[in-house]
């Protein structure tokens, strides 16, 4: 994900004000009420706690000073009124927040998983998603804590503030304006620690989700890191990131809790003086105690919200670098979306047409140049190449992971950029040579390919994939748990559960790229036999490395380096010893393997290309 700079996250006061006004505009209406019982529980508890410092002047003047007896009955009603009145406010404005929290939290990982799926194929290709998902975790609590540090400082904090202020002026007003002269160097204090902690935030939130990011891939690894006994390398690269993300954290700490030591020096020389001050008062004028007592009372019970104010905004400075963050995200625009008045496509025949398509992934590299044939509809069109010819970048661009550069491709003379992208997928099953299964059961995932599918058609999908049988042997049949990634299952089972998926889908358009590479031979063979089951009447493009599944297919494309070679069926390919498919058969004849990575270049020019050397994207 495309971030700022952690140098360049300098916030000004109108962008807070901009940030907190889009935040409420955009949730302000459905938490209405909500915030309104917030508040005033707010407001009850600043004035019960400006109602304790006012009536320590009665208690010290009516009973102790003038000891009047009556006195203590309402005095002693009126403070134990006020802790009732102080407890259930507390009670109430805790729940209140943290329902407003809480459901924020889980209102904006819904948006931001919408936004997520709108997105194109090439944000993820650039994005790690083990530290995106971290990122978007550890980011999405700013949201919450902007809007109830804001809350909670407005209603409670500068209110208790104020009345205890009003309190103090009652009380004295000399000595309310002496004790004010620590805001000063105490605001000062703030603007300094803010600014450090705004840069030192934005660093910490980017380590933590690489940290986080790197443990989720390692452990999805372990496999991988197990088998060529990459644990000791991996825990000393964690264990690094580990250190510097509790670097940073302590510096945060360090930087954020220095206005505590500066904060409790100035309250303390405020409280010390005037104590001092009160004290000679009462000795050498012998004013009573009551009135100063009150006083000392309120600027002590103040030091707290005033402390707190402080602490907000650099609280306010973390939560906002971490809802910029989201908003990054938010504000990013899809690169690829639906033409303005897209149709609904409305595919009958299936019948798929290249036109002249070019496309690349960056500048420098065109992966498919000029590319033209048709798939016919009801037919089986076979792409067949070496690794790098562009062969699984076509399946990418028939389904619009990604847009051409030059030239259309049409189904049912239907322009595919001109369509719909939710319309164009639901007309395509897809089968990929890595097959992916999602948390749930055996059934739930088959269900992905059509979710209106009854349970009878979900069987009838997997007898016809050839997974029906290693299905009901799991401990709980088509209910079984396929855990991470399906990982109980073995990669042979993956793959027959993702065509089953792709079975129920029903759609006039079957893409294979590599369906039965992970398959042993006898379970090849009875997926290939169903494969052809289905296939009929239904247009399929078909990705293969090992020639021996594209055989009978009624059309074949050749691809090198991006372009189309050669095209026709087996049998006329093959009569032509000379021809690119011939030598890829004798390579596998000669290996007993499919197109590999290690087998020779072929030399032959490129007819398209007129023998000029292209280089294209392993894909």
């Amino acid at each position: 994900m495309t971030l700022q700079s952690p140098n360049k996250a300098k916030a000004t006061p109108s962008e807070v004000t901009a940030v907190l006004r889009r935040i409420l505009a955009e949730n302000g209406d459905e938490y209405r009420w909500t915030y309104v019982v917030a508040i005033i529980c707010l407001l009850l508890v600043s004035g019960t706690t400006a109602f304790t410092a006012w009536i320590m002047a009665p208690i010290v003047d009516e009973i102790f000073y003038e000891r009047r007896g009556d006195a203590i009955v309402w005095i002693c009603a009126g403070f134990m009124a006020a802790y009732v009145v102080r407890g259930f406010a507390g009670y109430g404005q805790a729940v209140a927040l943290a329902r407003i929290g809480n459901n924020l939290v889980a209102r904006y990982q819904k948006r931001i998983f919408d936004h997520l799926m709108k997105l194109g194929v090439d944000f993820f290709n650039d994005t790690r998603s083990g530290r995106l998902a971290a990122q978007v975790n550890e980011n999405v609590g700013g949201i919450r804590d902007l809007l109830s540090l804001t809350l909670t400082s407005i209603s409670r904090d500068a209110v208790t503030l104020i009345a205890l202020l009003g309190v103090m002026i009652y009380q004295d007003p000399v000595l309310s304006l002496s004790s004010l002269l620590i805001g000063p160097p105490l605001i000062w204090a703030v603007v300094y620690l803010t600014r450090r902690v705004r840069r030192i935030t934005r660093e910490s939130v980017l380590i933590n989700s690489r940290l986080t990011g790197a443990i989720q891939e390692a452990t999805q690894g372990i496999a991988i890191v197990k088998a060529f006994t990459m644990e000791d390398a991996l825990a000393a690269h964690i264990g690094a990131m580990a250190d510097t993300a509790e670097q940073r954290n302590n510096k945060i700490a360090r930087v954020s809790e220095r206005l505590s030591p500066i904060s409790d020096m100035l309250a303390g020389l405020a409280v010390t003086a005037v104590i001092a001050y009160s004290g000679y008062r009462a000795i050498v004028l012998g004013q009573p105690p009551g009135s100063v007592l009150s006083f000392i009372t309120a600027l002590i019970l103040a030091y707290d919200p005033a402390r707190k104010l402080a602490r907000t905004q650099i609280g306010m400075e973390r939560a906002l670098v971490n809802a910029r963050m989201i908003y990054e995200l938010l504000d990013r625009e899809p690169k690829q979306s639906d033409a303005p008045g897209a149709a609904e496509a409305h595919f009958t025949t299936g019948a798929v047409r290249f036109d002249n398509v070019s496309f690349r992934y960056v500048e420098e590299v065109p992966v498919l140049q000029d590319l033209s044939f048709t798939a016919a509809a009801g037919k089986m069109t076979a792409i067949v190449g070496a690794s790098g010819a562009g062969k699984t970048t076509l399946v990418a661009l028939l389904q619009r992971f990604y847009d051409v550069e030059s030239g259309t491709i049409d189904i049912d003379g239907q322009d595919i950029s001109k369509v719909t992208k939710h319309s164009l997928r639901s007309s395509i099953a897809y089968v990929s040579q890595s097959p992916y299964l999602f948390e749930g059961t055996i059934r739930d995932n088959i269900r992905y390919g059509r979710l209106s599918a009854t349970d009878a058609e979900i069987e009838q999908a997997a007898h016809q994939a050839a997974a029906d049988d290693f299905i009901r042997q799991q401990p709980q049949g088509y209910d079984t748990p396929v855990g991470e990634s399906g990982a109980t299952l073995s990669g042979g089972q993956r793959q027959r559960v993702s065509i089953a998926r792709a079975i129920v889908r029903n759609a006039p358009i079957l893409l294979l790229d590599e369906a039965t590479s992970a398959l042993d031979n006898e379970a090849e063979a009875r997926v290939q036999e169903a494969l052809t089951q289905i296939m009929a009447g239904r247009t399929t493009i078909v990705i293969a490395h090992r020639l021996s599944t594209v055989v009978n297919a009624d059309h074949i494309i050749v691809m090198e380096q991006g372009r189309l070679v050669e095209e026709g069926t087996h049998a006329s390919l093959m009569a032509d010893p000379h021809s690119v498919y011939a030598r890829f058969h004798r390579v596998q004849g000669k290996k007993g393997l499919g197109l590999v990575d290690d087998a020779k270049p072929i030399q032959t020019p490129l007819p398209r290309s007129r023998g000029k050397k292209v280089v294209g994207r392993t894909v």
